[in-house]
């Protein structure tokens, strides 16, 4: 054989393992994940979104407590002329303690969709937990495809370069024609500007990556499909997804905190009823003309207050209409989350399928199309074939690599999407080394406190 089409070979030979990254002290797909978890800062915002939630109830808890007021007041006068000229000081400072005894039952319904707020709003962490882990493993597979079409392409352009001093060195002895320069020629400028648009994207990629990880991709290890996790059958998987797809849950709570908002607006059409009771001190300092006048003097009053609402100005009838309207939607939006997730399990399903069909396919396709240009390199060298058939079938073999390279993409990631679509796509089913967020931690922490300014965490 020629040592020009040793030389090339050995030039495919390389792109064709350019498919399988170097694997020493690569980082793994789980491991990226687990610093999604730990380090995204869409996630920590929602993490944050969920403690400021879980005041709500510590708010609605307020209505069962009583408030005390504190006041104070001083006056200073001095009269000149008149029957009782002089300098009068005259203060007062007092508590007053207010008691809400019955309010229709508006705190009591209050704390209750307060708690369903938390309760959908855990399920929507869970949510954004699971998008970001998904969206992690969209990123890390990008990368390392990414990676390995910018390695096809720049093998690729070795290939050419050396189809087109071939093809000079044929041209030189009179074995070629100046044609297939210009062909080779026009082949290798393409191949350029294909490499520089796959390092582009790679670079794209690796920037993706680092948003959502929080570091920049180093080596990386291809990982297989969750195959093991799946479960049986399309059918299955919407079955569970029905049952566990936090989007659902979140939307469910949502209804259950509507329903509460309902009975505390009917509330205030009934009758409220209120304790108070205060005391105070009056302080008094005059010239000698107001001797007369009364000493200090300390009171103390307790009383009870019962009003019963009879016409508010159609507010009220609003206010309820306008919650149960929202009740309305609440439920409706359950149907919609529904049909979302329907629709997610179904396209990563079909993703998953095809993408592994297209492997096999894909697979065929590069030792086919392998044989082929080995083929069309012999009978070239025999003057059967020209520079331009050789030049096509390595053009054949590069796409059928980078479609190998993006079909094997499309099973991890839909095997990911399949697990996200369904609420599986969790810290304990990946096995992530990583501490769960524990959001019923700050819940318990903050519910029933009746005062203090500082967050558990101290701020």
């Amino acid at each position: 054989m020629p040592s020009v089409t040793k030389s090339l070979l050995a030039a495919l030979l390389v792109s064709a393992t350019a498919l399988t990254p170097f694997q020493a002290s690569a980082e793994t797909i789980l491991g990226a994940l687990s610093k999604a978890y730990q380090n995204n800062s869409t996630l920590n915002a929602g993490r944050a979104g969920t403690r400021a939630t879980d005041e709500g109830v510590a708010i609605a808890k307020s209505g069962y407590r009583p408030t005390i007021n504190g006041s104070a007041g001083i006056n200073y006068s001095n009269t000149r002329g008149g029957t009782q000229p002089g300098r009068l000081t005259t203060g007062n400072f007092g508590v007053q303690i207010n008691q809400t005894l019955f309010d229709g039952f508006q705190t009591k319904n209050n704390v209750a969709a307060a708690e369903a707020q938390v309760r959908a709003s855990v399920a929507g962490l869970s949510n954004t937990e699971q998008g970001i882990l998904f969206t992690a493993a969209q990123a890390y597979m990008n990368v390392i495809h990414d990676r390995q079409v910018a390695k096809l392409t720049e093998q690729n352009l070795k290939a050419i370069t050396e189809q087109l001093r071939a093809a000079r060195s044929r041209f030189e002895v009179g074995e070629g024609t100046r044609t297939d320069v210009a062909q080779a020629d026009a082949s290798r400028a393409t191949a350029q500007a294909q490499v520089s648009a796959a390092k582009a994207q790679a670079l794209a990629s690796a920037g993706i990556y680092h948003q959502i990880v929080g570091e920049e991709p180093g080596k990386l290890k291809a990982p297989g499909a969750l195959a093991k996790l799946l479960p049986s059958g399309l059918e299955s998987a919407i079955a569970s997804a029905n049952n566990e797809n936090p989007a659902i849950i979140a939307n469910q709570h949502l209804v259950d905190a509507a329903g509460f908002s309902v009975k505390s607006a009917q509330g205030q059409l009934l009758p409220q009823l209120s304790a108070s009771a205060g005391i105070s001190q009056n302080y008094r300092s005059a010239s000698p003309s107001f001797a007369g006048e009364d000493p200090d003097s300390t009171s103390a009053s307790v009383g009870a207050t019962l009003t019963i609402p009879i016409y508010e100005g159609g507010r009220v009838a609003a206010t309820v209409r306008q919650q149960k309207e929202k009740l309305g939607q609440a439920r409706i939006e359950v149907d919609v989350a529904r049909d979302q997730v329907r629709n997610n399990v179904v396209a990563a399903w079909t993703s998953y399928t095809a993408a592994r069909q297209n492997v096999d396919a894909n697979r065929q396709s590069v030792a086919a199309a392998q044989l082929a240009l080995n083929g069309v390199i012999e009978e070239r060298n025999v003057g059967q074939q020209t520079t331009l058939d050789v030049l096509n079938a390595q053009n054949a073999v590069v796409n059928a690599q980078i479609n190998l390279a993006g079909s094997e993409r499309d099973v991890v990631i839909a095997s990911y999407g399949i697990l996200q679509a369904m609420g599986r796509l969790t810290v304990e089913r990946l096995g992530l080394q990583v501490t769960k967020y524990k959001p019923e931690e700050h819940y318990k922490a903050v519910k029933d406190k009746w005062y203090g300014l500082r967050t558990p965490d101290g701020r």
